[in-house]
């Protein structure tokens, strides 16, 4: 099975095949959001920083964020697949990230381009809930991603929470941010053969997953 990086732009579904990949195919997974999160709830100096940045939206410095990944890399039995989900996002991570790989003698793996709609995004961002307990997701605007009963998990009744950086504002920021570094990055994995591009509008989730899995395979 090759190692997958997801490019794509907030709530265009990263999370949600990072997680059917987990599941399904015993994947490790790797978030560079979830990983900035936990930072920000260590509470210390580095946390509030990266709290600000996230909170307007902005993108964190390529140092840390690369810091952060290694680190994450060198805990995990890389015999195993694994997804790198939300980096990179300019063209320079993609470099330092493909010099990373050569470090660690990775070259079995494919960046995996979602594309979406803004709206349809929007709406998903806005809507997203998740448990902090388990980390089942769910959104408030989409019946069958409701969750049974209100606010609360289904798979283990913990209360679900919302992510303080799901507002218009900020995610009118982040995808924006992201149109304005994509292309080049994609340029990049199109070159040299390491690109699938899937339009997630038209097709439905298993039928996206079904694409992902005859590639990766």
């Amino acid at each position: 099975m090759k190692n997958v990086i997801f490019i794509a732009a907030p709530a265009t579904g990263k999370g949600t095949f990072s997680n059917m990949l987990m599941e399904r195919c015993g994947y490790n997974h790797i978030s560079t959001g979830d990983l900035l999160r936990n930072i920000v709830k260590t509470n210390t100096s580095l946390g509030n920083e990266v709290s600000e940045v996230l909170k307007s939206g902005k993108l964190v410095n390529d140092e840390l964020i690369f810091k952060i990944l290694k680190d994450a890399l060198k805990q995990m039995d890389l015999q195993n697949p694994f997804i790198i989900d939300g980096l990179p996002r300019n063209i320079n991570q993609a470099y330092y990230l493909n010099n990373l790989f050569n470090e660690i003698n990775i070259d079995n793996y494919l960046a995996i381009n979602l594309d979406l709609e803004y709206e349809i995004a929007l709406k998903r961002a806005l809507g997203r809930l998740s448990c902090p307990n388990c980390g089942t997701t769910y959104n408030k605007f989409f019946d069958e991603f409701k969750p049974k009963e209100e606010n609360i998990c289904d798979k283990c009744g913990s209360v679900l929470d919302s992510r303080t950086d799901d507002n218009e504002e900020s995610f009118k920021q982040r995808f924006e941010t992201y149109q304005n570094n994509v292309n080049p990055i994609l340029e990049y994995y199109k070159n040299n053969n390491k690109l699938l591009k899937i339009n997630t509008h038209e097709f439905t989730n298993e039928e996206i997953f079904d694409i992902i899995m005859n590639a990766v395979k």
